[in-house]
């Protein structure tokens, strides 16, 4: 079973890296205005490289713009159903690697993989072309959160966990090679494929199977009470 820990504002370095030529990770801490958030920092010099078979060489390039549409391949709940992202063009761009992750004054993009109040378990293809948004599997079978989760769940873009650097404030544990989750709470239920401007609130690490998954909390910019609420205590 996975074990939870709280992870305090002050709290040293995540294991996640930006998908860069430099990998880079996302560390806890304070933004303007006295809120919780996240501020991006080098990654220390001691984290051993990359084996070369899992090594990722991508080159984020950020073109996100307004136009992006989301468009659904096969049939929902079905092994080749897949959401991808389009430009009016037509042209696929990636939900992982082709969003920026920042947009300035403590504001970051957040990828809606998987809405609120529903339970199939969707994720980034991470080894497809275009990383479109599919449903997981596990021994062929489609995966199935065993009730309807109570918040809109995704990922944070250009991030990813790093599983060849043990974090030693979180018991030694290695990233799980995957980008970093949010837990958007805001009262709406989203759409998969959606891009919400979030503000971070607080960052829970959670290890399964001795790999470390870090959850951010976060809520939207257009919730109703995203300016009453700045970090866990509120």
């Amino acid at each position: 079973m996975a074990t939870v820990r709280v992870i305090p504002a002050a709290a040293a370095a995540t294991t996640s890296c930006l998908l860069s030529r430099t990998p880079r990770s996302l560390k806890r801490g304070a933004l303007g205005g006295g809120g919780a958030g996240l501020r991006l920092f080098r990654r220390p010099a001691a984290a051993a490289p990359l084996p070369s078979s899992s090594r990722r060489s991508f080159a984020c390039s950020a073109i996100y713009r307004p136009q992006v549409k989301v468009k659904e391949e096969g049939k929902p709940e079905t092994l080749d159903y897949r959401v991808f992202l389009v430009e009016d063009s037509g042209k696929k761009i990636s939900p992982w690697h082709d969003i920026p992750l920042q947009l300035g004054d403590g504001v970051f993009n957040f990828v809606v993989e998987i809405p609120k109040e529903s339970s199939a378990k969707m994720e980034v293809a991470t080894d497809e072309p275009f990383t479109p948004i599919k449903q997981d599997t596990k021994k062929g079978n489609l995966r199935y959160y065993p009730y309807n989760i109570h918040w809109n769940y995704g990922l944070l873009p250009q991030t990813w966990e790093d599983p060849s650097f043990a974090n030693s404030e979180v018991e030694g544990a290695f990233g799980d090679n995957d980008p970093v989750d949010v837990v958007e709470i805001g009262e709406s239920r989203r759409q998969i494929g959606e891009i919400l401007k979030v503000k971070p609130l607080a960052a829970l690490a959670m290890i399964d199977e001795g790999e470390l998954d870090w959850k951010i909390i976060a809520v939207s910019l257009d919730d109703p009470k995203a300016s009453l609420v700045n970090d866990i205590d509120d």
